[in-house]
């Protein structure tokens, strides 16, 4: 059986993979990390999604912000995976600075 964490870190590894097939050498060494929470939060700024450490080349992804803050317009494990795919995305954006 599947867990819904096993789901997601299979989701950011299968996205990260294809990530490096696209970037080869922008994310040669860059790790991908899953943790349950971020440890601080930034009122103004709500509950990140991610952090990205520019410096240590490492994005860590937040599995419960991710999981249980969205509004999708459909709950199915399709949609979720779509989510968590485009947050990976958007937070390699960020890390090489991409729009």
């Amino acid at each position: 059986m599947r867990t819904r964490n096993d789901i997601f870190e299979q989701t950011v590894v299968t996205t990260a993979e294809y990530l490096r097939d696209v970037w080869p050498e922008e994310l040669e060494d860059v790790t991908f990390e899953v943790a349950g929470l971020p440890s601080t939060v930034d009122e103004a700024q709500g509950v990140p999604r991610w952090l990205t450490l520019a410096s240590e080349r490492r994005v860590i992804l937040y599995r419960l912000p991710i999981e249980r803050l969205p509004r999708l317009h459909r709950s199915d494990e399709l949609h979720r995976r779509m989510l968590i795919e485009s947050l990976v995305f958007r937070a390699v954006a960020e890390l090489l600075r991409l729009d």
